[in-house]
């Protein structure tokens, strides 16, 4: 199967089955299936394929950095919420840009970045209001889903394309940018109002901890290892972090 059709359909494929199960079972549990590397990590595997292990195992750091990025992002969406979605989204995006910028400053080592995305969703998870949501379904409009794979595709070709354009670890920040966390808090915040966008974000920041460990482990592991037993082995350890994550989602966890 050539690259080209591996880029056309995986990506697509990995939203579908996320935005189902998240329509299954619920906003936070939503927001948590967003926050894994669904258009990252195949970034990554086309990079590395692309242009080699080591260029891509350089981007891993920039993802580390969006992912810091995102928790900057989801505090701003949910401090601006009460606000409307258009105010609470320009500064969500302007958290991330600057906090982006910031952080990708610093003389950091790999795992540095780490510890950095680390501490600041932390923060964010602490943070972030708690206010009593409304509760209840609200079915998405007919195109949701379709425009989902296709943003996810079109993002996956352009990132790829443009990387060896604006550098390895800038391709990592901007494929971290929360697109669907974003469309989904979006969604949630116009039918059911600001508390269950914040539902949204809590649950995507939750799950970023996950989101952080495989692009620790790739990072280590693509060189040495290998482009597939590398994803393997940051895919089973984001899974770990992500079975713990879901935790404190479900409301067992000391962010309650």
């Amino acid at each position: 199967m050539s690259l080209l059709v591996l880029k056309l359909t995986l990506p697509p494929c990995l939203i579908l089955a996320a935005t189902l199960a998240g329509r299954r079972w619920g906003d936070a549990v939503g927001g948590w299936l967003v926050g894994l590397p669904l258009t990252s990590g195949p970034v990554m595997a086309f990079l590395a394929v692309q242009y080699g292990p080591d260029f891509a195992a350089l981007a891993t750091s920039g993802s580390l950095v969006g992912t810091a990025a995102q928790a900057c992002f989801s505090l701003g969406y949910a401090l601006l919420a009460g606000r409307g979605w258009v105010t609470a989204l320009a500064g969500g995006s302007a958290a991330y840009a600057a906090s982006g910028w910031l952080f990708q400053a610093l003389p950091l080592p790999h795992w540095g970045w780490f510890v950095l995305a680390l501490a600041t969703l932390t923060v964010s998870a602490r943070l972030l209001p708690r206010q009593a949501a409304l509760r209840g379904t609200i079915a998405p409009p007919w195109w949701d889903l379709p425009a989902r794979m296709l943003v996810v595709t079109a993002l996956v070709l352009a990132l790829t394309a443009l990387a060896a354009i604006v550098g390895a670890r800038v391709a990592g920040i901007l494929s971290s940018f929360p697109v669907f966390g974003t469309i989904l808090a979006i969604f949630a915040h116009r039918t059911r109002g600001p508390a269950t966008a914040t539902e949204v974000l809590r649950g995507m920041v939750l799950s970023l901890y996950g989101f952080a460990t495989f692009f620790l482990v790739l990072g280590l592991a693509l060189v040495p290892l290998g482009i597939s037993p590398a994803l393997l082995a940051a895919a089973a350890g984001a899974l770990l972090v992500q079975a713990g994550a879901l935790g404190l989602i479900l409301g067992r966890g000391p962010f309650r």
